[in-house]
């Protein structure tokens, strides 16, 4: 999570959206980088409220906007299931070594889902408790141009953003009637990469 005090927003750290890079290159404009734990770092929207506007809010000013970015969420889930199937993953219950794509989405789409397949939720860095939305600025991962042109209006430069953290490459290919349950156990996510689209 990274908190421009002078610029008034605050970008949110959605897993798996390359917030990795965006701290690389926005870090040092930051006015507050919280980059650990990853609980701190990854703090969804309901989290952050709690937590950390409160204490921005005593040092006064308007409001903080803030900034998300979403990925499609079968695009989403694939890059989560590459990143644990790396060797250090190996042998560790996160781990999805040895499984399939759908066995991952599978599980994703479980009331409590085993800790391979435990990756959270993109909609909680987005939407209120209702559905509504509840980020100030939501992007697509999948159109950089448009969150580059925000970051670069805001802070007066266009960001270069370096490749890092980049799950392994493999052919990950869900089938039709993993991909239809998915959209319904989990419509939410869905719902809210549609609310990030221009």
């Amino acid at each position: 999570m990274l908190v421009f005090w002078k610029e008034r927003f605050v970008l949110l750290a959605v897993p798996k959206t390359g917030t990795t890079a965006l701290e690389g290159a926005l870090a040092p404009r930051a006015a507050l980088v919280l980059r650990d734990p990853p609980q701190i770092k990854h703090a969804p929207l309901y989290r952050y409220r709690r937590f950390v506007e409160p204490l921005l809010a005593t040092a006064g000013g308007p409001p903080m906007e803030t900034v998300a970015v979403l990925r499609e969420p079968v695009s989403w889930l694939s890059s989560w299931f590459r990143y644990r199937s790396r060797d250090d993953v190996d042998g560790k219950p996160a781990s999805t070594r040895g499984r399939s794509f759908d066995d991952f989405v599978s599980e994703y789409c479980r009331g409590k889902p085993a800790p391979f397949a435990n990756v959270g939720f993109q909609s909680r860095f987005a939407l209120n408790d209702d559905g509504t939305r509840g980020a100030t600025h939501l992007f697509r991962y999948e159109e950089p141009d448009r969150l580059l042109a925000f970051l670069a209006e805001r802070l007066g430069a266009r960001p270069d953003l370096p490749r890092l953290n980049v799950s392994p490459a493999m052919d990950v290919a869900l089938s039709p009637a993993v991909e239809a349950r998915l959209r319904e156990k989990r419509a939410e996510e869905f719902a809210a990469w549609e609310m990030a689209g221009g």
